[in-house]
């Protein structure tokens, strides 16, 4: 796996993981902001998922209406107050904000609530590093796990003057000089001589699938690449297009490294068919430039094919963020055709709205086969 595990010891080493891939046993508080009125889906929802997907027990819930996060402790100071009840009275060794903290917010929050404390981010980045399988996905993690580390060593002098000592989600003030200070800039040196070797491992692969897809547009074979939020059935689908034996799990993220299938058009015509990462809200950024090369494939696309769960409370919004990342990688113009997926178990009333939102869009389930002759008929009329 990639070289730490930002929810443990920030020197955590390979072996050190808990088998079940969490924390052993870990307990958690999920914290939350909200602004103006409640919506029809809880934020706290998703990441009670991610963190169930990391093997976390969420034990409890708090959210603050508020515009902005207080810059020193994320919440209000009577929130704060709240919340340490809460921890005490789950016995919570966990909390995890839906949102971005600071270091200084984390040890704040961390000295007054008695727990460790992380961000929605370093969930994230603690998941990706579980599911990386091969070599090009871990570099990519791990180089996205080093870029949310660098900045937040700032401040570890007590610890760093201890053998595997820190945390990687936050940290406590330097606070003194000497041999923590040094440890510190030894540190510093020692992550970028590695994310500089990550970032050219991670360019090497680059190129080779840059000429794998100069072959294909030479031999002027279609590419379609399937794009989605997590879970939303990419991997089935193409199961269902290509004749594809995909592992498909229900669970966040199951798939990171990129697979390509070549398949046909109804009338015969060769493409192939690309799955790639899965996206959700506030994607952390240093995953967005760490698995940039691998998100290639969609930008090198002819025809991004959006995969949407249809049975998600917050389909639209799902969509929303998927082209949010499409925007941020630079295939905001490429050609789209949604599939609403999961019809089967979609609500009718969910349904007649999306089709009303998304009139081209094309309903299909993978797990029933239901709409999959329909999607073949209209990714082959959109790629001419």
């Amino acid at each position: 796996m990639p070289g730490t595990w930002l929810l443990g010891s920030e020197v955590a080493q390979d072996g050190d993981r808990d088998g079940d891939g969490g924390p052993d046993g870990a307990r958690a508080v999920l914290l939350g902001l909200r602004d103006g009125g409640r919506g029809a889906v809880d934020p706290l929802d998703e990441l009670e998922r991610l963190a169930d997907t990391d093997g976390v027990a969420v034990v409890g819930r708090l959210v603050q209406p508020r515009d902005r996060p207080d810059p020193a402790t994320y919440l209000g100071s009577g929130k704060v107050a709240e919340l340490a009840d809460l921890v005490r009275d789950r016995d919570a060794g966990l909390v995890i904000a839906d949102g971005e903290l600071s270091p200084a917010q984390v040890r704040n929050l961390e000295e007054r609530l008695g727990a460790r404390v992380v961000d929605r981010t370093a969930l994230i980045l603690d998941i990706f590093a579980q599911h990386a399988r091969s070599s090009e996905g871990k570099a990519q993690v791990e180089l996205a796990q080093l870029a949310y580390q660098l900045p937040r060593l700032t401040g570890h002098g007590v610890e760093m003057s201890r053998v595997g000592g820190g945390r990687t989600a936050g940290g406590a003030g330097i606070g003194v000089r000497g041999p923590g200070e040094q440890q510190l800039e030894s540190r510093r040196r020692h992550l970028r001589r590695r994310m500089t070797l990550l970032r050219r491992q991670v360019q090497d692969t680059a190129r080779r699938r840059e000429r794998t897809r100069l072959r294909r547009r030479r031999n002027r074979v279609p590419a379609v690449a399937l794009t989605g939020y997590t879970n939303a059935g990419k991997s089935a689908l193409l199961n269902r297009l290509a004749g594809a034996d995909v592992l498909v799990q229900d669970a966040l993220f199951a798939t990171l490294d990129p697979t390509v299938r070549r398949t046909r058009t109804p009338d015969g015509r060769p493409y192939t068919l690309t799955d790639t990462v899965g996206f959700v809200r506030h994607l952390p950024h240093q995953l967005v430039d760490a698995f940039r090369s691998t998100l290639e494939e969609v930008v090198d696309a002819d025809l991004v094919l959006h995969v949407v769960d249809a049975s998600a409370a917050d389909a639209m919004g799902q969509v929303t963020a998927v082209r949010g990342v499409l925007y941020e990688i630079g295939a905001r113009d490429h050609p789209e055709l949604l599939a609403l997926n999961k019809v089967d178990v979609a609500p009718a009333g969910w349904l007649a709205a999306l089709r009303s939102a998304y009139p081209d869009a094309v309903p299909v389930s993978a797990l029933t086969g239901e709409g999959v002759e329909g999607l073949r008929r209209a990714i082959g009329e959109r790629l001419g």
